[in-house]
């Protein structure tokens, strides 16, 4: 706790000419169809600058000092929205109606057969074809007062999009405030029974564009995960990460055993492309799911949610063929995902925490990344 507290002091005393949370409001770019997408920049007093845009909800930059004191940009994308429009990596977006895989794009509910796009082998990922990544959010409020900074976006996905039932009413907020953390807080309701499992795919490279990120240090507060079968659906099982690489219990470098091909849920991710188990239940209050720090530039954050699961993803599929900010070439391992959410395949799998919800009641899903710089 003091090394906390004092890494969070040492980030304080950046300078920078903002003397209070300001939100900045612009035009990043426009769409094939001509619609303007726009971006709000949160900034605070201390350095720290989140940028995030109407086409997903995303974000598209994360500007964080280190130990030197010189913010570089730690989200991993593109300058542009011409990249965004064209990718398939979901680089700092909301994804969902469904987040992670549905098998077979396939489940049933209340009695009823439902079909989902497949968009990933024989299973469909992140909402399917158009998820909520792909569609253009409405921006619904932008305040800025002395400690805090933040924008508001709205997405109504209709009554059958993507083969989901029921109209959903999604808001999802980004605040940055004066101790330097950032809070995705994500709300949605229905008009019908229907299932929701919303989350943000940030890439992160604390290191900054160009560098590997498997030097991180990461710590996930997990004794369980769930094993999938080679097409990345969990098989039910909640197995224990004592004695096995997904054992982050203490803080490890993620490269260490990134690539130990002994164990066949490397081999079938290519790397870590899995859910720990951090509860058993969406609870009230938020609790740590992932502790990350770089060890050369002393950035860091501690990422707590509500959420029961944490999908940890290690960039395994980034291949060497995607062009990043500032002309960089995106190889595996270049970045790090982590995903508070609902299990994977839950709406196929009844044992896990349920993705149901019903007219009168709120999903939410509320994230903060508590930023650092470690001693």
């Amino acid at each position: 706790m003091l090394r906390i507290m004092a890494a969070a002091a040492l980030l304080g005393t950046v300078s920078t000419s903002a003397l209070a949370a300001e939100a900045r409001r612009e035009t990043f770019g426009q769409l094939p169809d001509g619609r303007a997408v726009e971006a709000v920049t949160l900034t605070n007093g201390k350095g720290v600058s989140v940028r995030v845009m109407t086409l997903g909800a995303s974000i598209q930059s994360v500007m964080l000092p280190g130990r030197d004191g010189k913010a570089t940009d730690v989200a991993v994308g593109y300058d542009s929205l011409d990249g965004y429009v064209r990718d398939g990596q979901y680089f700092g977006a909301t994804v969902g109606r469904v987040a992670n895989r549905i098998a077979n794009g396939k489940f049933t509910f209340d009695g009823k057969d439902y079909a989902v796009p497949v968009n990933n082998g024989p299973n469909s990922l992140h909402g399917g074809t158009r998820g909520f990544d792909k569609v253009l959010w409405a921006i619904r409020a932008v305040k800025a007062d002395s400690k805090q900074a933040s924008v508001t976006m709205r997405y109504i996905s209709p009554d059958g999009d993507q083969g989901y039932p029921g109209t959903l009413t999604t808001d999802a907020t980004y605040t940055l405030d004066e101790r330097n953390q950032l809070t995705i807080a994500y709300t949605a309701t229905t008009d019908k029974p229907t299932v929701v499992n919303i989350s943000n795919h940030a890439y992160w490279n604390l290191a900054g564009p160009g560098l590997s990120a498997m030097d991180h240090l990461l710590t996930i507060p997990a004794e369980r995960y769930t094993p999938t079968d080679a097409t990345s659906i969990p098989s039910g099982e909640h197995r224990s990460v004592a004695g096995t690489v997904f054992d982050f219990r203490q803080p490890t470098a993620v490269g260490v055993r990134v690539r130990d091909g002994r164990d066949e849920q490397i081999r079938y991710g290519r790397g870590y492309d899995h859910n720990w188990v951090i509860g058993d239940a969406v609870s009230t209050d938020q609790h740590l799911m992932a502790r990350v720090s770089e060890p050369m530039s002393g950035r860091g954050f501690e990422l707590w949610s509500n959420q029961p699961g944490l999908q940890f993803y290690s960039g395994n599929f980034m291949d060497g063929t995607i062009v990043g900010k500032a002309g960089h070439i995106y190889r595996q391992g270049d970045s790090l995902v982590f995903e508070p959410q609902l299990f994977p395949d839950s709406p196929n799998q009844p044992q896990f925490p349920s993705v149901r919800l019903d007219p009168g009641h709120t999903y939410r899903n509320v994230m903060t990344y508590k930023f650092f710089i470690a001693e």
